[in-house]
């Protein structure tokens, strides 16, 4: 059954959980034999993995998933079979339907922030010392990238693939010739920014407002640099008005500003990545270190830089609280291995394989992604990536809550349902407030679920 609204998502999964608690395999592992070298022998047996879509790569994604995919056949004997997403929503709703049926992939490639939704289901291996030891060991990895693999530090089950921080891309000749000495550190001095660039077929800013995932991110970083942390204990705080004042300026880059090429309504994150590369854009908002291979080789190669995201928020001379760590978030993606599954030693087997120096190096260089193998991260060494390390620094964790896969599908829909809006070049303030409203009700309505679960 494919949910098209994640509303009461949390309460199903919980529910399912329990009874898979009850009837499940433990976290045992099992699947393949292992010899005294620590080697599982997988002959005949098949593992299925979870991944996301890379968009912008989709034939090295494939080239990268077969040359993975031979090179644990000749440590294992097993064959891996990959399955893939491509929305958040697409995302949820496989959690979803796995733990429902208690079958399904044997091992998910989860975006860090629906790490806690998939650890409140139960449905996942909780870490033991031992997990982690066949996995190469928790010192394997950079240690901020841990920072939401759980709850806690002993109750953990997300470990860590790469990271992905967001920052901002901007055209060094183009600040220049608008008489811009350095990238803005504000979001109102962004949009003035903006403005000194847009002509001639040039604009301010290349974003995608029609992207599966990233447009909810502009609304947290502005509310939490604002001091609203979205979730407070048990109450949720999007219906506040530092969230509405981050939908304003984020929709006012089209409908006010006028800095952002109209047609981004209809755009994903890859098309504003190619505005960007053509020499099209000022700045590319919210992108990670995934488009250096693409801007390394673009028109605009020699003459991009990275820098931090706009930490002040909207109509503030500074951050409130510690907005100021608010860069990004804590991103990039997480393994997590299903309860169900029967073939544990070989999904550690394939995680170590993955998270190894090597092929976390050529995954980087594939991919542009930031490795979260600690010896791999801390080899390199081009300049370009430094503002990328920078933000991974300044990275704060989005709520460690069940109920956030809904809370950031709520803040996603709201997007959503205002493109229509969009496509007209206006947005209606009530009907705005309406839609942060029905996702604060539907939202809080999880998180109560989530408290009491």
């Amino acid at each position: 059954m494919r949910f098209r609204s994640s509303t009461g998502l949390a309460a199903i999964v919980t529910a399912a959980a329990l009874a898979l608690t009850a009837c499940g395999s433990g976290s045992g592992s099992t699947g393949g034999s292992t010899s005294s070298d620590g080697k599982v022998d997988g002959t005949g047996k098949t593992l299925n993995v979870l991944t996301g879509v890379l968009p912008q790569y989709p034939e090295q994604q494939k080239q990268w998933q077969a040359d993975i995919a031979a090179k644990f056949k000749a440590q294992t004997g097993a064959d891996v079979k990959f399955e893939t997403f491509a929305s958040a929503n697409d995302e949820l709703t496989r959690i979803q339907t796995s733990v429902v049926s208690g079958q399904g992939p044997d091992i998910y490639g989860l975006g860090t922030t629906f790490t806690p939704t998939a650890y409140a289901t139960k449905a996942f291996v909780t870490l033991s010392d031992d997990d982690w030891k066949k996995v190469g060991g928790k010192d394997r990895f950079n240690q901020a990238a841990l920072g939401i693999s759980g709850p806690d530090k002993d109750h953990q089950a997300g470990i860590p693939f790469v990271s992905r921080p967001f920052v901002m891309a901007y055209n060094k000749d183009l600040l220049a010739a608008a008489g811009i000495d350095k990238p803005a550190t504000s979001w109102d001095e962004l949009a003035a920014q903006a403005k000194k660039m847009t002509k001639d077929g040039v604009y301010g800013i290349a974003t995608g407002y029609k992207d599966n995932f990233d447009p909810w991110k502009f609304i947290w970083a502005m509310a939490v640099q604002a001091g609203n942390p979205l979730v407070d204990g048990n109450k949720l705080k999007m219906d506040d008005p530092t969230v509405k004042k981050a939908y304003q300026t984020y929709f006012g880059w089209l409908t006010n500003d006028k800095v952002v090429d109209p047609a981004s309504v209809g755009w994903s994150n890859s098309n504003a990545v190619a505005a960007f590369a053509s020499g099209k854009a000022g700045y590319l908002m919210m992108t990670t270190s995934s488009s250096v291979p693409t801007l390394s080789t673009s028109a605009v190669a020699g003459k991009f830089a990275y820098a931090l995201m706009p930490t002040t928020p909207p109509g503030e001379s500074s951050p409130k609280g510690d907005g100021g760590n608010a860069a990004s978030i804590l991103s990039g993606d997480n393994l997590v291995v299903a309860d169900y599954s029967k073939q544990k030693d070989l999904a550690f087997a394939y995680i170590k394989l993955i998270t190894s120096k090597d092929e976390q190096l050529n995954y980087q260089k594939t991919f542009g992604d930031l490795p979260a193998n600690a010896e791999a991260l801390a080899s390199l060494t081009d300049p370009v990536l430094k503002p990328i390390a920078d933000a991974a620094a300044k990275s704060k964790a989005t709520p460690f809550t069940g109920a956030w896969g809904d809370i950031q599908l709520g803040l996603l829909n709201v997007t959503v349902q205002s493109i229509p809006d969009l496509s007209k070049g206006s947005i209606d303030e009530s009907a705005l407030e309406t839609r942060i409203k029905d996702a604060q009700t539907k939202g809080q309505a999880s998180l109560d679920r989530a408290s009491k679960g």
